[in-house]
């Protein structure tokens, strides 16, 4: 493709001069028929000896050695740029006759449905679907146009899916919510009858599960981005273009707001709050309401700023408490001396 081809395709300007690009890499990587990008300031001195034929970079970066593509944003612009070279995953069209597809199931003819998947009774998969070999599709589930589902995913029955989802291979939606109460013989199982609702333009990643309701429904709002290995609990809902980072849990009946940042690790209490536009360091605790656009961290969590402080004194806290201890034989001893001069 050609550089320029691709400077009209992303809307930004072209630098220099024309040549044929055979792909994307890093600045460390790259080979003189690639293109290249420069996000981070910290890479800036690759610029000089990267070996890659054209660079996208912000105006201020630009080199006159190089042919440079000119963005505003080259990270955004670069990850189109990515788009237009990366080739899908998997190669199977149409519906495999190793596949179980119920009869009273309704496939879309333009969906792919790959060996050894099952699609049970009352299910619903919209245009354009690819389904990848060991995914089940429960009873009455509804998968709305272009979604994708890697190799091995469960949709529960009931579980509906909207347009554009990205299912990562082994996500679970629909399981069972943890909800149990208390008996005199032990733990009585409370039947968990709602349903998990995933909205247009959602991406899931690998080995997630998302419970379906108690009563009512899970519900994941349109554009939210998961990461790997997150759980959310029975009746969570999380809102529009929300960022959970890997292992994050979420107990149940909680409440994102939109644009919620949770990184890495974090723990959410159920019952609980979070407003719009909060974040949430990685590894941090949450116990309680967060008011709309807090950037809070730690455990319990607390203003970012004063977890940096706080973080800064613990690698001291050895020292100050010798030189605490140290402090408190003094003063006794005065006390004891200023004591004795008084009799």
């Amino acid at each position: 493709m050609l550089l320029s081809e691709i400077a009209s395709r992303l809307g930004i300007a072209l630098k220099g001069s024309d040549m044929e690009i055979s792909g994307v890499n890093t600045l460390a990587d790259a080979s003189e028929s690639e293109l290249s990008f420069l996000a981070n300031p910290k890479y800036a001195p690759q610029l000089e000896t990267t070996g890659a034929g054209a660079v996208l970079v912000s105006a201020d970066q630009a080199l006159d050695s190089k042919s440079c593509l000119i963005s505003a944003n080259p990270y955004l612009d670069f990850a189109r740029a990515v788009q237009l070279f990366a080739k899908p995953q998997g190669s199977f069209e149409g519906m495999s006759p190793l596949a179980f597809v119920h009869e009273d199931a309704s496939i879309d003819p333009s969906a792919s449905i790959a060996p050894f998947v099952f699609i049970g009774r009352g299910a619903k998969v919209g245009a354009r679907v690819r389904v990848f070999s060991g995914s089940y599709i429960g009873e009455d589930c509804v998968v709305d146009e272009d979604v994708i589902i890697y190799p091995n995913c469960s949709l529960m029955a009931g579980t509906m899916v909207g347009k554009r989802v990205i299912l990562h291979a082994g996500t679970v939606l629909g399981s069972d919510g943890f909800g149990f109460a208390q008996a005199a013989s032990g733990m009585t199982k409370f039947p968990q009858i709602g349903r998990t609702v995933i909205e247009d333009d959602v991406e899931i990643g690998a080995n997630t599960t998302i419970d379906r309701a108690a009563l009512g429904e899970t519900r994941v709002g349109q554009g939210t981005k998961i990461d790997n290995l997150v759980q959310l609990g029975h009746n969570v809902r999380v809102g529009r273009n929300c960022i959970i980072v890997s292992q994050v849990g979420i107990a149940g009946s909680t409440t994102l707001g939109n644009g919620v940042v949770l990184a890495g690790q974090v723990g959410v209490a159920g019952h609980i709050n979070l407003g719009d536009g909060c974040r949430i360091g990685a590894k941090s605790g949450v116990g309680k309401d967060v008011p709309p656009g807090q950037d809070l961290s730690g455990i319990p969590v607390m203003s970012h700023g004063s977890f940096l402080r706080t973080s800064a004194i613990m690698p001291k806290l050895p020292d100050m408490k010798r030189r605490l201890g140290k402090l408190e034989k003094e003063l006794a001893a005065l006390r004891e001396e200023l004591a004795n001069k008084g009799k």
